[in-house]
């Protein structure tokens, strides 16, 4: 039976919540050149993957953070799976904003939260921690308690542990750069030469350079 990292890499993939490009490389808005481009909000247009994705948030919360009383989805990305999680697990639901809304009450957490309230963050997606962070941050200056964060994928940067780590937030997540590298070579999706470029891209993404990219 197939891990469920490489059987969800194999699924984002299959749909285009994944792209690969190692020679033709995404520019992100930080200027850094990607090999890859991931949007998860596509899972929600696919049942079945949505409900792979659901259960399997979930079962990883009641396994690892089963005191949470509260769950958090990170705005935009996970609020809609952020909200399906707290369905499966008959808990409260709240999203953080990126930045407070700029009318009304101006709020930066949307839902009710009481301090000392226990939260488990979701996340669609975690690249080099800062949003998912900040929000992190966000709830505990409410008064909560975070006792943890899941996450749909992440692309491992080394950066990111780092971040997550100082800040004492343990982050667990369904499928990862990695796992997602191996089953694009199992489905031919890239070919085995193109590893190491991707590879590299994980290490060091701020300075990376495509390979069809000549360098003085």
């Amino acid at each position: 039976m197939k891990k469920l990292d490489l059987l969800l890499a194999e699924k984002l993939l299959k749909i285009s919540a994944i792209k690969l490009q190692p020679d033709a490389p995404f520019v992100w808005a930080s200027g850094w050149n990607s090999p890859i481009y991931t949007d998860n909000r596509k899972t929600l247009s696919y049942p079945d993957i949505r409900n792979f994705i659901k259960v399997e948030l979930s079962r990883i919360i009641l396994e690892n953070f089963s005191e949470a009383e509260v769950v958090a989805g990170v705005a935009t990305g996970a609020i809609a799976q952020g909200a399906l999680v707290a369905d499966c697990l008959g808990l409260p639901f709240v999203y953080v904003r990126s930045t407070p809304k700029d009318h009304g009450l101006e709020n930066l957490i949307e839902g009710n939260i009481k301090p000392g309230q226990k939260v488990v963050i979701v996340e669609d997606l975690v690249s080099t921690g800062k949003s998912s962070l900040k929000a992190a941050q966000a709830l505990r200056n409410a008064g909560a308690e975070v006792v943890g964060m899941v996450a749909i994928f992440s692309y491992e940067f080394p950066i990111a542990a780092e971040a997550f780590a100082k800040e004492g937030v343990k982050l667990i997540t369904i499928s990862n750069y990695t796992s997602m590298i191996k089953a694009a070579v199992a489905t031919n999706y890239i070919k085995e030469e193109d590893v190491e470029c991707l590879q590299q891209w994980r290490e060091d993404p701020a300075v990376w350079t495509p390979r069809n990219v000549d360098v003085d």
